[in-house]
């Protein structure tokens, strides 16, 4: 029983820790080198930025949903239309959403570390390829 107890207890902690980086994550959005900012629509127009790690692979540019916080994810499939700044320079893009083989490459180009996994709580990952708007 005191067993149960402890993992209980621990489960409910690292449950915290999670929430509590994916928080402090969400609320301070980060930015460096490697991120950008990408512009989704609302159904009725209102923009929503949201700071990413900008990959890449074979050539192309991603952005990964590596989050349980994802909204921004969910509008870019309700409306793939998006916007992305990148040093200060806004273009736009069509988002689309990866799958198969082309998701496991994108992947093996761009891991993540364990770290990083055990701190956001081993979300799915998933992959939006960003192709240009000519």
């Amino acid at each position: 029983m005191r067993v149960i107890r402890y993992l209980i207890i621990l489960a409910v902690l690292y449950v915290g820790v999670v929430a509590a980086f994916e928080g402090m994550l969400g609320y301070v959005q980060p930015q460096n080198e490697r991120t950008v900012v990408l512009t989704t629509f609302d159904e009725d127009g209102t923009e929503r930025d949201r700071v990413l790690t900008l990959l890449t692979s074979d050539g192309k540019k991603y952005v990964a949903v590596n989050h349980w916080p994802r909204a921004w994810w969910q509008r870019t499939k309700d409306n793939p239309d998006v916007e992305m700044t990148q040093n200060g320079e806004t273009k736009a893009y069509t988002a689309v959403q990866v799958e198969g083989a082309e998701h496991d490459q994108v992947q093996l180009d761009n891991p993540t570390s364990l770290t990083f996994r055990i701190l956001t709580g081993f979300p799915p990952r998933y992959f939006v390829r960003l192709d240009p708007k000519e």
